[in-house]
Order: C-alpha cells, then structure tokens, then sequence
C-alpha cells in the first residue's frame, strides 16, 4: 500500500464533488450569490494551508467510514445543507466516477493528469477570487514539484493499486454510464479493448525475436483483437497546460439527471463482499476521547436549524425520501458530526500532559484513530 495515495484521493473525490454541486445549484436555481459563496466556502476549507499539512503527510489511506465523514463535512463547510439520503447519492457519484477514471487511466503515472484535470476546473471555479485561487495554485505546485514528479513507475502504479483495492467493493449504478454502456447491470465497469494506447508504447499485434546480441532476428504479427491507435502526444505535467486525456474533466456541464441505483444482486450472491458496517459503539468512544482530548469537542447530531439552504440530489423530495428508506444497510454510512470549541483549561491539562512526554518517543498512531486529527482540524476551520 503506497503511503502517498491519499491526497489523489482526496483532491480528486473533491473535485467530482464540486462538479456535482455545482450542477445542482445550477439546477435548482439558487440565487448567484448564494451559489458562488458555497463553492468559495468548500473550495477554501478544502485547500486550507494547514489542512492540507496534515493531508499531504506520508500515510495509509483512511477507512472508507472516515472519509465518508471527512467529506460529508466538506460538504457543509457553508450555508448550503444535504439531507442524508442527498448526501449518500453525493458521495456516491463522487467515488464511482473516480473509480471510473482510476480504472480507464492508460499509465500508473496519468492519474496525476486526471488531478490535474481536477485541479483546472477548480481553479476556474474560484478565478474571480484571487486570494482562493492562490491557495488553489500553491497546492498544485506542491503536488507537482513536491509530492508526485519525483515518483518513479512503479510508485505510480503502487499508487494505482491502492486505489483499486480502496474501490474494489464499490458496484454502484449509475444512470449517465449506464446510458453510456461504459457500466453493466451489476455496477461493474466496462474497459475498452480499442482506442489510443499509452503513451510511449507500441500498438499491439507485432512479436520481435531477438539474438543474445541484441540483433533482431525476426518478426511475427498477430491478431489483437481490438482497434488501437498510437497516442501521438503527453498531456502536460506542468501547472498549465493541456492534459490531452479528458478523464476528470466535468462530466456534469451537458445538462442531463443522474441517478444512482444499488447493485441489482441477490443478498446470497458471493460475487460481491458484503462489508460489516454495523457501528462500532468502542469506534464512537474513541472519537469521543479524542474530541474531549482536542479541546472539548462534543459528538452531537447534526441539526436542520441551520438559516442556509438546502440542495436536493433528487428531482423531488418524494424519491429522496424513498432513496434513504431502501438503501441496503451495508451502504448507508452513519457520520458522527464532531463540533470543535475551545476550551482553554483542557488545551493547558492536554499542552501539561504533552511536556511529560516530550523526551520519549512518540508511539505510532492506531488505526482505529487515523484520520480523526484531521476531522478535528476541518471543525476549527
């Protein structure tokens, strides 16, 4: 498992993100203003410096619960409200689309381009505001000259596998690659066996013998049974540029619904690995610990008290409705909402307990608690 996976995922589920929000206030019609303040919002949180310190750390990715939690407060980093049922259709769209482009990238390496694509649109939803939009660009030149471009291959294609095995058990329909037959009726996606092949490599259906010398004795062809066609040219790896490969461009900018739908399968079939999801009541008593150790965090139900809107993933609140009652338990995710406050007499006992340690070494962290330093840190923002 590559320890440098996890802010690929993150910026590129963040941007399939916004281009799903984005449609939908467009769809239903919010006032301009309103709209613009909630993409600045989450694309700010979502690029905050300190954030992303945090992010951009070597690590195992989180587990599909916390990041599930990660975004569904990403996603209410403003006045704009989802209903569960929205939200679980949100994070939905989200994961199957990058699981999607993850699949079709035709190199380990492309997946950077397919952020890239993410980082483009993102940077064209805040251009208007230039202090976002350095935050925007300051992330990009550290994915770039930082993070990725030292990377050798086959990093990349551990990077890719992490990915895969992140996504492995997620089959869910939906409507716009149904219609674009590029996914069959059990949620699993179709891969091309035509089209451009990578770039840098020969197209298929020539074998070339060669001597211990090097010299090239002979050549065979054969059949391979697609249609391919040479890439004539790399997408560009720079801040600005063209990518050339259209995987993370915005799927959403031609008006048209879509639907997502649970995989059609029978409760008994062993094709696909039914996940325990049930929660885990010592899980929630970590996070509590946690919250009380970060300052006085409470875990709480989230409230619709909220005076902001809220945007609709559904034509109308009859199937949102519907959604959340016949979503198979083993895909509904329940997010505990953690609100951060400062609490001066806990921060001194905590900064107190802390100096004791300070000459030891520090233990590695749990598992059971990676990812809740960052949950902790999106409620001070």
């Amino acid at each position: 498992m590559s320890t440098r996976t996890l802010p690929l995922l993150f910026i590129n589920l963040g941007g399939e993100m916004l281009y799903i929000l984005d449609q939908r206030l467009r769809a239903q019609n919010i006032p301009a203003d309103k709209a613009k303040k909630v993409m600045n919002d989450i694309i700010t949180t979502m690029f905050n410096k300190k954030f992303l310190e945090e992010l951009f750390k070597p690590q195992e990715l989180y587990s599909k619960k916390a990041l599930r939690t990660v975004f569904d407060r990403l996603a209410h980093a403003s006045i704009m409200r989802l209903n569960q049922a929205s939200m679980d259709k949100l994070y939905d769209l989200m994961t199957m689309a990058f699981k999607y482009q993850v699949l079709l990238c035709p190199r380990p390496k492309d997946i950077l381009l397919v952020s890239f694509n993410h980082m483009d649109a993102i940077r064209d939803f805040v251009k208007d505001t230039p202090g976002i939009l350095s935050q925007v660009d300051e992330t990009n030149k550290q994915l770039i000259e930082v993070i990725y471009t030292p990377l050798s291959g086959g990093e990349f294609q551990l990077i890719r596998q992490t990915l895969l095995i992140f996504f492995q058990d997620m089959h869910i329909r939906v409507s716009i690659f149904l219609k674009d037959k590029v996914q069959n009726s059990n949620g699993r996606f179709v891969l091309p066996t035509s089209g451009p092949v990578p770039y840098g490599t020969h197209i298929p259906g020539l074998i070339r013998i060669f001597s211990c010398s090097g010299e090239e004795l002979r050549r065979m062809q054969f059949r391979d049974g697609g249609n391919y066609s040479a890439t004539l040219r790399e997408g560009s790896f720079e801040m600005y540029g063209d990518r050339v490969i259209k995987l993370g461009t915005n799927m959403y900018s031609v008006s048209r619904p879509v639907e997502t739908h649970m995989s059609g399968t029978s409760k008994n079939s062993s094709q696909h690995t039914k996940v325990n999801t049930t929660p885990n009541p010592l899980a929630k008593e970590e996070l509590n610990l946690l919250a009380r150790l970060m300052g006085g965090l409470e875990v709480q139900k989230s409230t619709n008290t909220d005076s902001g809107f809220r945007v609709n993933l559904f034509a109308t609140d009859e199937e949102e409705e519907e959604a959340l009652i016949s979503r198979p338990d083993e895909l509904s995710y329940e997010v505990i909402s953690i609100q951060a406050t400062k609490d001066k007499q806990t921060n001194a006992a905590l900064a107190k307990i802390m100096g004791e340690f300070g000459e030891t070494s520090e233990p590695a962290p749990s598992s059971s608690s990676k990812g809740d330093d960052l949950l902790a840190m999106m409620d001070g923002l």
